[in-house]
């Protein structure tokens, strides 16, 4: 990027500039709030951790994790606020954060297809599926707000 630092050693953006970057991590943070709520409400880890269990009988190790509602929906919740607490840093254009989008952005990509994919497979509507258009949407959003930035087209 060949704008000036401020403070703190942050990028400053042009005034006309429209920050996508921020935007689209809100986005895909609101997105991933909102998918934790569709899978807390209609059941998912009564579809996953058999799904899980099946696997690894199958599969002799397999080191996917069952849950416990509490835990599960605590740690989605606890993450989810990392999500959020993480807009200024995404907003400011902070390199770590860029550095951690693009895989989580991917994976969040690959949760919303799974999800969609799951449903078709089973034919019925599985957990998160509701969601999961949404959940593509931002990830999509996110993942072309970095690559217009490394673009420099701000």
């Amino acid at each position: 990027m060949d704008r000036p630092a401020g403070k703190a050693g942050l990028a400053v953006p042009a005034a006309h500039a429209f920050n996508h970057q921020g935007w689209a991590w809100l986005a895909l943070a609101g997105a991933l709030t909102v998918h934790v709520a569709d899978e807390a409400l209609t059941g998912f880890l009564s579809v996953y951790n058999p799904t899980v269990l099946a696997l690894r009988e199958r599969l002799l190790y397999l080191p996917l994790p069952t849950f416990r509602f509490e835990v599960w929906l605590r740690g989605l919740i606890a993450g989810s606020a990392l999500l959020w607490l993480a807009a200024p840093a995404a907003f400011a254009q902070r390199r770590w954060l860029t550095l951690f989008s693009y895989p989580f952005a991917v994976l969040m990509c690959g949760n919303g297809l799974l999800h969609i994919a799951g449903t078709i497979y089973q034919g019925r509507r599985l957990p998160g599926v509701y969601s999961a258009p949404l959940l593509l949407a931002a990830a999509g959003y996110l993942l072309w707000a970095l690559r217009h930035i490394e673009r420099g087209l701000h």
